[in-house]
């Protein structure tokens, strides 16, 4: 038998027979860690148990790892189902991939699973890794697997498997008495799965349509460390707190009726000033940047989406056809072709570029009803949308400044952690998935990648996620107790303004073709709000808040003077809210810090005979006794700055 090289980084070079694992090399050299559970070979992720054939450089990693994190949720999630098929026989069992810091599996069973069951398939899942199993894969042919999973009464694992392109090769992963069809790689043992939780069970269909199926979702979470697992938990524990479905109903922001349908939010006053804040922020970023703003229909012609090339590649997720007078009107999942129109409106020459056009417009989108999630995920939407026609000498600095707004707004918000993510297209999917033009896909996702280099920005990229006609940038954001969101959108349009016919006279007198710029910095008011909520945990910053400042007068004795200064703050734009009933301070006090109002006018009768205010704010101990006059200047200024906390 041959020798071949291998490379162990942080080791160094050494000889070893051919065919040798990397699990084997471990238990047999000193200085390998013992807690790596996965490896990459010449950078590529694979099992332990992986023969080497041929010299390489070999990287072990252990479960604190990205990747190695990555494949200790998807070993749990087969222990999780092995665990089920030991305790409940007759379920058929589906997929089980893993998500960031969770992994879920989904199985068809004939009662949905209860809490206790959930703990006895915990308590089993303890009791398989216990057994030491070796996790071992082999590769099998296409008929085998079928044969294999057909005899094991698995229908869900062969219509995966017919569904699978033939040239793929196929894996089952064998852990004692479970086997799997699985891509891999996984662990090498199941007693290195040892701190682990399962976290809820819910309803869901196979393959994600409505018509298919229901099974039961079983989620669940996998950590290296104790600790790593204990301080998850408790971040989902603070997360079921900040819910922003849950506060928003008790602040009485937002709300849904049956009658008006689901994914379709109800604003109250309270809400609705959000939004005003919001969309006036917007509007003062954009002014300041050299936009003009415009406004669009809700609904348009069939032949319009046509044109976009929506209806190719967007129609699933748009609201039917109505007919009007013989013609398809669709409700608008997106302003973009309007934009297009208003452009083409009136000639254009290189001196009215760039032109940056700014709408908040209302769109509608047809999500699945199973998909629907309070703000995050709606039928209705309120976009900060804008679209910026420019030349191509112009692209990279229009494209760094929409960047740079969103690094504002993180600012402005007190968003501390983001990454801004490349999303490409897929090479297999052109003609389909993606305008077929792979040569402009190449430049133009060259020209954005060399733009973020340049402006030294943090990203990573995503195969496959880009807009039918262009790549774009989604910013994912992380709330102040880590959940992570993605909000706002920057993308690029190499196809549909050609389709439009757009263009403007460059300094020759030719026709020539303006790229566009799609750009969405505050993304939708509901999921941005839903973002707000939670990352404020509904104490929001006092230039954002509902009701800003709150007058509690100790007695009735000062309601007259109370009322004095809420008609000043009024007058003074303050949004104010006044306590005047017959209960004790400490009452209202408490009422007040249940409604979240940032501020608590105390007024008793020192404050009446000085013509001033006891300010308390909420989370600060010390009360301040100062003149109305300086309170509102104060006020006034926190309001205008904009500032996240009080200082």
């Amino acid at each position: 038998m041959s020798n071949i090289s291998v490379n162990i980084l942080g080791i160094g070079e050494h000889s070893f027979p051919s065919g040798i694992s990397p699990l084997e090399i471990q238990q047999s050299m000193k200085g390998i860690p013992s807690n790596a559970i996965i490896c990459t070979i010449d950078d590529h992720l694979a099992d332990l148990s992986t023969p080497l054939e041929q010299s390489c450089t070999l990287k072990y990693l252990d479960g604190k790892s990205k990747d190695g994190h990555s494949v200790l949720l998807h070993s749990t999630a087969h222990l999780m189902a092995q665990a089920v098929k030991r305790l409940f026989p007759k379920t058929k069992v589906t997929i089980g991939p893993y998500l960031d810091n969770r992994f879920y599996y989904d199985f068809d069973v004939e009662t949905p699973f209860t809490e206790e069951d959930l703990l006895s398939i915990e308590n089993e899942m303890a009791a398989i890794a216990s057994e030491n199993l070796m996790i071992s894969h082999q590769v099998i042919s296409r008929k085998e697997a079928v044969n294999l999973f057909q005899s094991m009464d698995e229908p869900y694992k062969v219509e995966i498997i017919e569904a699978i392109d033939e040239s793929e090769t196929l894996k089952i992963y064998t852990q004692g008495d479970f086997t799997d069809l699985c891509r891999g790689p996984h662990i090498a043992n199941t007693n290195q799965i040892q701190h682990f939780k399962l976290l809820s069970s819910s309803a869901a269909y196979w393959r994600g349509d409505e018509n298919n199926q229901t099974l039961q979702r079983v989620y669940g979470t996998s950590f290296a460390d104790k600790k790593d697992l204990k301080a998850y938990l408790n971040m989902l524990e603070e997360q079921k707190k900040r819910d922003h479905r849950k506060i928003g109903k008790e602040m009485d922001l937002f709300f849904y009726d049956d009658e008006v349908g689901p994914g379709l939010p109800l604003w109250t006053p309270k809400g609705s000033v959000i939004i005003e804040e919001l969309e006036s922020l917007a509007k003062e970023k954009e002014s300041l940047a050299g936009y003009d703003r415009v406004r669009t229909p809700h609904l348009t012609k069939g032949d319009l989406y046509e044109k976009s090339g929506h209806l190719d590649h967007y129609v699933s997720s748009m609201y039917p056809a109505m007919d009007v007078d013989g013609m398809n009107y669709y409700i608008k999942p997106m302003n973009c072709p309007h934009h297009h129109k208003i452009f083409a409106s009136t000639p254009k020459s290189y001196r009215d570029l760039p032109l940056r056009l700014a709408e908040y417009g209302t769109c509608y989108r047809y999500e699945k009803s199973g998909e629907l999630f309070g703000l995050m995920r709606v039928r209705s939407m309120q976009m900060n949308d804008g679209h910026i026609y420019c030349t191509e000498e112009q692209f990279k600095d229009e494209f760094l400044a929409v960047c740079n707004m969103y690094l504002e707004y993180f600012k402005i918000f007190g968003i501390e952690k983001y990454q801004m993510r490349l999303s490409l297209h897929d090479p297999k999917e052109l003609g389909n998935k993606f305008i077929d033009n792979a040569e402009l896909w190449i430049k133009t996702e060259n020209d954005v990648r060399n733009a973020l280099q340049d402006a030294k920005l943090n990203f990573v990229e995503s195969v496959g996620d880009a807009a039918f006609y262009g790549p774009k940038i989604d910013v994912q954001v992380w709330s102040a107790i880590g959940r992570e969101f993605t909000l706002a959108t920057n993308q690029v349009d190499f196809a549909v303004p050609e389709r439009f016919a757009l263009h403007y006279t460059d300094m020759n007198g030719e026709a020539k073709t303006p790229l566009c710029i799609h750009r969405a910095p505050l993304g939708t008011h509901e999921r941005f709000i839903g973002f707000l909520i939670e990352h404020f945990g509904g104490n929001f910053p006092l230039w954002l808040a509902p009701q800003q400042v709150a007058v509690l007068p100790v007695s009735d004795k000062y309601n007259d003077y109370a009322e004095s200064i809420i008609k000043e703050l009024k007058d003074n734009k303050i949004r104010v809210k006044s306590d005047l009933r017959s209960e004790k301070i400490g009452s209202k006090i408490r009422d007040a810090e249940l409604e979240k109002i940032n501020i608590m006018l105390i007024i008793g009768e020192k404050e009446a005979e000085d013509q001033s205010v006891t300010v308390r704010r909420r989370f600060i101990k010390e009360q301040q006794t100062i003149s109305v006059k300086t309170f509102i200047k104060d006020v006034k200024d926190e309001i205008k700055e904009r500032r996240v906390t009080h200082q």
